[in-house]
């Protein structure tokens, strides 16, 4: 029995009501200097930062977009769950994320351009980094509320422009208004809610298909039932990988896996979020919380994903992508829920995604805006001379971006959602990590070197998008219209994702180009990397219980 209009409305006013209170209490705490507006004041705490950070990760793009590709390729998809754990919580809280906060604290940075910009006295670095932002991130917020506006379409039965336009509208007041405080504060009520959501849907899949062994099994028998066209590109079945060397395995492999995966460490919305604890010890804390809630959050996704196969073919016969419209895979997950689950969860599960939309597209925003109004404005075409507007440009900054995002979600193709996440990550990684890397790591790296890579990784980036890898360069078709051929290149070529081919260049432009060029003065890397009187405090703690530990206290 479907669930009544008017538990609906219900459902949804609770829901907003209760943002706009966590967003209002953010906003109360919250100051409107550009520190307290942009960075939150610098004393989050750790589960906070953790839900955050992995609200803003896990997006409508994991849920729907990924979990719709695992429903097409497979379970082979969980290796982007160990690198989601691995590099995008372990490595990131643990090696990442105390020098970001220690060297953001030491320069006075409270954006990611502007941090690697100051590590580097290079305006051009945090006005570059600022533009790329503002340019390419509203692609991937685009596909985050397409998502969204998606699953209402198919729930509510409401039109999809509409659909956008209300849950936009949403996001816009409390964004704009209350800054990366409220931001972060509404993200941890979502993330609970999402939590709760994917813990039931895992829960109900598995007692629906017969439990966990039988679920499984059942969908590796499903081997013969994966179309021929798939079979020819690698497919071997949803609980197997795809051939290796396979059309279907570098999509999954260096695109998906690799792209996310490592991608990660290199976004500039995630990477913002370690500098607004206040200690390390603040960080190590959060990984017991983020890490359990990627697992599932994007576990369950993509478990869920590759065993609506089995649901679909029990009740209709045909598999996932034969059950929606044009094998369109942004559909599969929003069907499965509204076929398979009960009409009372697919009401809550809608507040789940609406979380999951609206905690990333807000973090998304917030960059974007900050990334115009601070970086890009004030940094760089002001030179840092003017101050007094900062926060006012930031939110017309937001503003902007979030009309570009609402007009490309009207535009862009089907099947899009996982593709454009992985472009946008792609790209962060090819132009941000090795710099990124540099300037925690290796105070070697100089302000040349670091300039050559960003700018390298780019360009390559960018190039290899248009002119090589076949799933941009042929729909695009501009390789096509100058050069007369789909690709420049041919045979594996045009399946190797940029990342590939963009960040190896941009680390080997990095490591050359420092190694040439005249180091940054001793005196300003002792400032960017001095440990403060708190930190030697922390450390000195930790030093004291590993002796304590082995003397055997």
């Amino acid at each position: 029995m479907a669930v009544s209009t008017s538990t609906l409305i219900l459902l949804v006013i609770i829901y907003f009501t209760c943002t706009f209170y966590v967003a209002r209490l953010g906003y109360k705490k919250n100051s409107q200097t550009d520190d307290g507006y942009m960075l939150a004041g610098r004393r989050v705490p750790p589960a906070i930062m953790a839900l955050s950070y992995g609200a803003a990760f896990i997006s409508t793009s994991a849920i729907i977009g990924f979990g719709g590709v695992a429903a097409s390729l497979g379970m082979g998809l969980l290796w982007l769950v160990f690198m989601n754990i691995f590099f995008g919580i372990f490595i990131a809280f643990v090696i990442f994320g105390p020098g970001t906060r220690r060297m953001g604290l030491n320069l006075g940075a409270i954006t990611y351009p502007e941090l690697i910009g100051k590590r580097f006295q290079s305006r051009f670095i945090q006005a570059f980094s600022g533009l790329l932002i503002a340019v390419f991130m509203p692609l991937y917020a685009a596909s985050v509320i397409i998502g969204a506006g998606r699953f209402l379409e198919t729930t509510l039965g409401i039109n999809y422009n509409v659909a956008l336009l209300i849950f936009i509208v949403i996001i816009a007041f409390y964004v704009i208004k209350g800054g990366l405080l409220s931001v972060m504060y509404v993200d941890a009520m979502q993330a609970t809610i999402m939590l709760i959501g994917m813990t039931f849907l895992l829960v109900y899949t598995y007692s629906k298909l017969g439990g966990v062994v039988e679920a499984h099994q059942a969908l590796t028998n499903m081997a013969n039932l994966v179309p021929q066209a798939l079979v020819d590109q690698g497919h071997r079945g949803w609980t197997a990988m795809p051939a290796f060397n396979s059309s279907i395995w570098w999509t999954m492999v260096s695109t998906i896996v690799m792209g996310v995966g490592i991608g990660a460490l290199a976004q500039p919305q995630l990477a913002v979020r370690f500098m607004t604890v206040k200690d390390d010890r603040s960080l190590k804390r959060a990984v017991a919380v983020g890490g359990p809630f990627l697992l599932m959050m994007a576990g369950v996704a993509y478990v869920v994903g590759a065993l609506s196969n089995v649901y679909f073919y029990r009740t209709t016969g045909m598999i996932a992508t034969q059950v929606v419209p044009g094998g369109n895979t942004d559909l599969i997950i929003p069907a499965y829920l509204n076929h398979a689950m009960p009409a009372l969860f697919v009401a809550i599960f809608m507040l789940s995604l609406l979380s999951a939309a609206m905690s990333t597209a807000a973090a998304q925003f917030h960059t974007m805006g900050t990334a115009i109004g601070y970086d890009f404005y004030q940094n760089g075409l002001m030179k840092g001379k003017s101050s007094s507007s900062t926060v006012h440009v930031t939110k017309i900054g937001i503003a902007f971006t979030i009309v570009v995002a609402v007009i490309l979600a009207y535009v862009l193709p089907g099947s899009i959602i996982a593709r454009a996440t992985a472009m946008f990550m792609g790209l962060c990684t090819s132009a941000f990590l090795p710099l990124y890397i540099g300037a925690l790591f290796w105070k070697r790296t100089t302000k040349a070197g670091a300039t050559a890579s960003l700018v390298i990784g780019s360009i390559s980036s960018l190039f290899w998008l248009v002119f090589v890898h076949a799933t941009e360069a042929v729909p695009l078709g501009i390789c096509q219209a100058i050069f007369g051929k789909e690709t420049l290149l041919t045979g594996t070529w045009p399946l190797v994702d940029p990342i590939m081919i963009a960040t190896p260049l941009s680390f080997l432009v990095l490591i050359v180009v420092s190694l040439m060029t005249p180091r940054l003065s001793p005196e300003f890397l002792k400032k960017a990397f001095r440990l403060r009187l708190e930190d030697e405090e922390e450390a000195s703690e930790a030093t004291s219980h590993s002796a304590a530990d082995s003397a055997g206290v």
